[in-house]
């Protein structure tokens, strides 16, 4: 984990972290809570697990465990969220059902957490003075753009329930500050990788369960070509993006975060089995298996990052290339 720079969180708040249990969640609470910040966690473990928090916490010394407290419960209730908000300065709201697959095969379901939910933890800010809103959105509101690296201000069609979702958020967030003088920052994450991502369940990300299939001598499977890219960005970075959108200036605000590279699928195969190799060496003789393209999902995606840069500060303080060698040893200490 990449602490923030002592001089950021030089003063003690109080957080809210929505899906605290999970692989974003928890990393966001193991930065702030060493830096002696008071954090409160609200997660319905649906996704998200009581290990993550165990692990975030492991380092913690007796008088910063003491700054944290767990709520479960479902951002879908209302009086819940009123509850975590209660004398809480900051929201990084993380909690979502964060998948295409997931949304096209329940589109509902991801409706009330990602929409209705989201739209409780605004009213609750609002009603507790909360100073700002930081929520995850996400590059699946570019849709069908062909505009690459994908800017802020050009969106395509959504190609996803999931997408939808996301781009609700943020016409919410800035109708609430519009009505409401709520402050919020939206960040749209890139493919976001790293320890305690969840390698299993059929909706999980694709670097997680490669990592996990190399490991056990499995098929890695690659839908469409290969030459589908991402903008792989590594967790750290996204913890340094949402500590220093709630702690700046802006109001309002969407912002790309992101390593600010394209990486197709095929070199990402080819630089975790090699990674994988150095352990394990039979993963050496491992190919990928080509199925047909999913529907939903984006041909290339690459984010401009430089608006992140210049208005947030934001900076990419892990490369993907070396996220990429942590996530894999991080992942290979676990066996």
């Amino acid at each position: 984990m990449t602490l923030m720079h002592p001089t950021i969180l030089d003063t003690r708040h109080h957080w809210l972290i929505t899906g605290v249990a999970g692989f974003i969640g928890s990393n966001l609470l193991e930065n702030l809570i060493q830096h002696d910040q008071t954090v409160t966690g609200l997660d319905n473990f649906l996704t998200g697990s009581q290990a993550n928090i165990d692990a975030a916490l492991q380092n913690a010394t007796p008088e910063q465990r003491q700054r944290f407290r767990l709520i479960q419960g479902d951002i879908a209730d209302p009086q819940t969220c009123i509850a975590a908000t209660t004398n809480v300065d900051f929201v990084l709201h993380q909690a979502a059902i964060g998948s295409v697959p997931w949304s096209m095969d329940d589109p509902l379901r991801s409706h009330t957490t990602n929409v209705t939910g989201f739209l409780n933890v605004l009213m609750a800010a609002q009603a507790q003075q909360v100073k700002r809103v930081v929520y995850a959105s996400s590059s699946a509101v570019y849709g069908d753009s062909p505009e690459v690296p994908n800017r802020e201000d050009r969106l395509g069609q959504p190609l996803s329930p999931y997408a939808a979702t996301k781009h609700c958020n943020e016409v919410y967030a800035a109708a609430w500050h519009q009505a409401f003088h709520l402050p919020s920052i939206g960040l749209r994450y890139f493919n976001v990788f790293g320890p305690r991502q969840d390698p299993n369940g059929p909706y999980a990300a694709v670097i997680p369960r490669w990592i996990d299939n190399l490991c056990h001598d499995k098929a890695c499977l690659v839908f469409g070509d290969g030459e589908t890219t991402r903008d792989f960005c590594y967790v750290d970075n996204v913890v340094h993006a949402n500590i220093t959108a709630a702690l700046c200036d802006l109001s309002l605000g969407v912002f790309n975060i992101a390593g600010g590279e394209a990486t197709s699928l095929n070199t990402l195969f080819h630089t975790l089995r090699d990674a994988v190799a150095e352990t394990r060496p039979a993963a050496r003789t491992l190919e990928p298996v080509y199925q047909d393209f999913r529907p939903g999902d984006i041909r290339h995606s690459m984010a401009d990052i430089r608006r992140a840069q210049t208005q947030l500060g934001y900076h990419t303080q892990v490369p993907v290339k070396e996220g990429l060698r942590k996530t894999v040893a991080w992942a290979l200490a676990q066996r």
